[in-house]
Order: C-alpha cells, then sequence, then structure tokens
C-alpha cells in the first residue's frame, strides 16, 4: 500500500485514469463490434457505414494514448479490406 502523500495521490489518479480509459477501450471495442456484426449479415452499405463510424473513434483511442497507433491501423486496415470484400 502507498505510505507518502505522493504515492497515495499517485494511486488515486491511477484508479481514475483506469476507470476512463476502460470506458474508452469498451467503446472503440463496441463500435468494432458493430462493424463486425454489419460484415457477417453481408450488408455492404451497412458495413460501409459503420467502419466511418468506428474511424474517428480508433484515432481517437490513440490520440488518448489507449492504442497504439499502429494497431489502430492495423485494425482499421483489416476491416475496410473485409468490407470492400463483400462488393463480389
Amino acid at each position: 500500500m502507498a505510505n507518502s502523500p505522493q504515492a497515495r495521490k499517485r494511486a488515486r489518479q491511477n484508479a481514475r485514469r483506469f476507470g476512463v480509459n476502460k470506458a474508452r477501450r469498451s467503446r472503440i471495442r463496441t463500435y468494432l463490434r458493430r462493424v463486425e456484426e454489419a460484415i457477417t449479415s453481408g450488408d455492404q452499405a451497412a458495413a460501409q457505414a459503420t467502419l466511418r463510424k468506428a474511424q474517428p473513434e480508433l484515432m481517437r483511442g490513440v490520440t488518448k494514448g489507449v492504442l497504439h497507433k499502429n494497431t489502430a491501423a492495423r485494425k482499421m486496415s483489416r476491416l475496410s479490406v473485409r468490407v470492400k470484400g463483400l462488393a463480389g
């Protein structure tokens, strides 16, 4: 357990950041799950629409430090390839 006042404050800050970051990660995963569901339904228009909504959420996760930029880029790339594959 933290003993110094500084360490106690850091523990409080860490707990608060953990909650915020957990909510952000959950929100991002929800958007990605919606894209996955649209892809499995086979509706390309719906998949493209949900992908467009998911992209800013992924990028926001990068700027807030929840995701690494290459992770977000990889996820976007793989999803967009799958959405484009629905056409033909």
